[in-house]
């Protein structure tokens, strides 16, 4: 019996605790401020500094009012900048580059082919040996053309990125000018 008295007490002692309220208490953390959301200015990469001692909640205005402006002067969008660019003429796809160069190679096989034939005695079998050596010929030349014109499209590619990449950067820094024009206008300084 007494085992069970204090299985029973054991068990029934942290509910009385926590009734009585009193021994078993919670630590509360200290309060936290939730982080500040990045401003308008952070966001776009340009430092902000109230030189004039205005106010977190001004300035938050006055970064929104000077966004909403430079939006509006510069006709650029800065959370959505998409490149200016032209498109680039279209190369022909490299399986056509060169085409007919193993029948042109053939071609210019045979006559040599007969050419030497006729000198030996024999031109059709000299036009039957130089249409193939001919036409390997000129399945080396395709091969070749295919790789030049691939190597030209990737060389437009990497050109056409890089184009993107700058007219992204030039529009960004447009706008930024506006920007800082705008919140110097209101007494801060932009760095």
């Amino acid at each position: 019996m007494q085992h069970i008295i204090r299985r029973f007490s054991l068990l029934a002692t942290p509910f009385v605790l926590l009734a009585s309220g009193g021994v078993v208490a919670q630590q509360s953390a200290p309060p936290t401020t939730p982080p500040a959301a990045p401003s308008l200015s952070s966001s776009l990469g340009v430092f902000v500094f109230p030189a004039k001692n205005q106010s977190a909640q001004v300035q938050q205005g006055d970064e929104g009012s000077c966004f909403a402006w430079a939006k509006t002067q510069t006709g650029i969008d800065p959370m959505a900048i998409k490149p200016q660019t032209q498109p680039a003429p279209q190369a022909p796809p490299p399986e056509q580059a060169g085409g007919g160069e193993r029948a042109r190679g053939a071609l210019r096989g045979a006559a040599a082919g007969a050419a030497i034939g006729a000198v030996a005695g024999d031109t059709g079998n000299g036009a039957a040996v130089g249409a193939v050596a001919g036409t390997m010929a000129g399945g080396a030349r395709k091969r070749q053309a295919q790789q030049q014109a691939g190597a030209q499209q990737q060389q437009e590619q990497q050109a056409a990125a890089q184009q993107a990449q700058a007219s992204i950067a030039q529009q960004k820094a447009t706008y930024n000018k506006a920007f800082a024009a705008c919140m110097e206008g209101k007494g801060y300084t932009v760095k």
